[in-house]
Order: C-alpha cells, then sequence, then structure tokens
C-alpha cells in the first residue's frame, strides 16, 4: 500500500506560483511514474505532468513552458512548480504513482489539493 501526501495549494493571483509536493510512503518495492492530474469543475480529469524514476518528463500542451515536474528519488517526493498561472489552471491536483509491490504494479492517486487561480 502507498499512502501520499499532498501539499502546495492554495489561491494564488493570474501570473502569480505555486509549488506542489508529494511525498509517497508505505508497503511498496519500487515507485515508478510520478506525476499530478487536475480536474475542473464539471471537467474530466487531465494528466498534468509526469516524471519517471530516471527523469523523463512529459507534459499536457497548455502547461508547457509555465509548469516544471521534478522529484527526490531518496526522499519519494515529486514536486510540480506552476509558474505564470492563469485563471483556467484551477482545478482539485492530485498526485499520482505507479509503483511496484512484490510483483504488482499498480496506480494510485491521492485526494487532491485546490489549486485557485483568481484575481
Amino acid at each position: 500500500q502507498v499512502q501520499l501526501v499532498e501539499s502546495g495549494g492554495g489561491l494564488v493571483q493570474p501570473g502569480g506560483s505555486l509549488r506542489l509536493s508529494c511525498a509517497a510512503s508505505g508497503s511498496y518495492s519500487s515507485i515508478y511514474t510520478m506525476g499530478f492530474y487536475r480536474q475542473a469543475p464539471g471537467k474530466e480529469r487531465e494528466l498534468v505532468a509526469t516524471i519517471t524514476k530516471h527523469g523523463s518528463t512529459a507534459y499536457r500542451d497548455s502547461v508547457k513552458g509555465r509548469f516544471t515536474i521534478s522529484r527526490d528519488n531518496a526522499k519519494n517526493t515529486v514536486y510540480l512548480q506552476m509558474n505564470s498561472l492563469k485563471f483556467e489552471d484551477t482545478a482539485v491536483y492530485s498526485c499520482y504513482v505507479n509503483y511496484l509491490n512484490g510483483v504488482v504494479l499498480s496506480n494510485y492517486w491521492g485526494q487532491g489539493t485546490q489549486v485557485t487561480v483568481s484575481s
């Protein structure tokens, strides 16, 4: 089982910045991909960014150049630096991990943290 502790959400003005953190703990053999999803009211959940164990990253087009994902494998923590935030970035952001527990590969999402971009 994996537990995820997310932090860093909040209220920010357009153009501002926030940094999300997500720390994984629990019983697992290895964590592979980590990332963040988001879901805005009335919309489907969408993938924001991912990072593999070896540091390869991927972003949805709308956040490229503004968001940066990184991770600290020693701390099993993933970070999402969000700059130049826009109204449309408002959503609940959930951490995601793909992990190995024994021989079983599983996915797990955190409960989420609210990010609100408003003037």
